[in-house]
């Protein structure tokens, strides 16, 4: 597998042949101890994150972690085990460890690697690695400027629960014995404010934030400040309703745990186990019509963006409910043996889960809630 950088510089490049070598080193150990099959895995991520809150400097923290994972395969026999510690010594105990669980371990015919033909070793530059060139000083004035902003906005912000600034980048390495074989390299960068308002009936706290890949994307820190001072003054004010039955819009931000529920419902762990609601609902009629609700692993930039899938499979298009029937299952290769169907390439979870939209704004939402009512 290719590097998945197209503008690596020689560091990276350095970095990328570190990992490559210390995966090849583990699968290597793995044979020789006696393993059938190996996948390994590798993180190296570094950064840091500073916190300020009303005017002074709460935490600056830096960061450099890097973790190893072997998973070993003993005919129909599985172990695993972790390190974080690379030394040839620590790769050798580590893989021993995961060998002598494999060995002691209940056969099951569904263990093993995700099939050889699924390997590709050619994936796209998806554009996620862009580091963020900012010191931790100008990180603390950036955070300060925002936290400034936001307590000017409105008088009845009275406090600030502060904000927090971070950019991280992330290296992540996967081989396995079949020879899949390759790093990815990526970024994120944040910024959060979180503030008080308050008025005669008491106080109430909100948010809001901007996570990117690159950090242009993220949105302007004064714009940010604002947004998070008029979400905080929003909940004041607020009053209960009369027992009734109405329609209810959520707001955007429960969105995610919404469909979380939704995709943990149909992955194969839950199906296979018999812990889902959604059990051979393939095909039938579970949201509205209007609803389509696809996943986009290959958006340039995506939070949610990967070529493979953490078995090494290529990542895919795929639509899970299309006018508002469920199309397929979400599966990584194990849970798809274990319901006779094949993976797709969701093996670590789902890809930028995307919902196309139907109604409009959220003022479209009330004119149409308002005209129905």
């Amino acid at each position: 597998m290719q590097t998945l950088l197209q503008n690596s510089n020689s560091a990276l490049d350095k970095s990328t042949g570190e990992l490559k070598e210390i995966m090849q080193n583990v699968l290597k150990c793995a044979v020789r101890l006696g393993a059938s099959d190996a996948a390994v895995g590798m993180n190296v991520d570094r950064g840091f994150s500073v916190d300020v809150r009303m005017g002074e400097v709460e935490t600056v923290q830096f960061s450099e972690d890097k973790g190893l994972s072997v998973t070993v395969y003993i005919g129909h026999r599985k172990g695993g085990a972790s390190s974080t510690d690379t030394s040839p010594a620590a790769i050798e105990a580590m893989v021993s460890a995961a060998c002598d669980i494999a060995r002691v371990s209940a056969e099951d015919p569904c263990f093993g690697l995700a099939d050889r033909e699924l390997i590709n070793n050619h994936y796209p530059n998806l554009d996620l690695f862009h580091p963020w060139a900012i010191t931790p000083s100008e990180a603390i004035e950036k955070a300060l400027a925002c936290e400034q902003t936001a307590l000017a906005t409105d008088k009845r912000i009275s406090n600030s629960d502060g904000v927090h600034l971070s950019t991280y980048t992330f290296s992540h390495g996967y081989a396995n014995s079949y020879g899949c074989e390759g790093v990815l390299h990526s970024s994120r960068h944040s910024v959060s404010c979180s503030l008080i308002a308050k008025d005669e009936e008491g106080m109430q706290r909100d948010y809001d934030y901007t996570t990117a890949r690159h950090f242009n994307d993220l949105l302007p820190l004064d714009l940010l400040a604002k947004s998070a001072a008029k979400r905080a003054v929003s909940r004041l004010g607020a009053r209960k309703v009369k027992t009734q039955k109405t329609p209810v819009i959520f707001s955007s931000r429960l969105s995610h745990g919404l469909f979380s529920t939704f995709i943990s419902a149909i992955s194969g762990s839950n199906l296979y186990r018999k812990n889902s609601f959604l059990l051979d609902a393939i095909g039938k009629q579970i949201f509205p019509k209007e609803i389509h609700i696809h996943e986009q692993p290959y958006l340039l930039r995506g939070l949610g963006s990967s070529p493979l899938d953490g078995e090494g499979v290529p990542t895919r298009n795929n639509t899970f409910v299309n006018e508002g029937k469920l199309c397929q299952y979400v599966l990584g290769s194990y849970s798809a043996r274990r319901l006779g169907l094949k993976t797709t390439a969701n093996s670590g979870g789902v890809f930028n889960l995307t919902i196309d939209p139907t109604a409009g704004d959220l003022q479209d939402l009330l004119k149409k809630w308002i005209k129905d009512c």
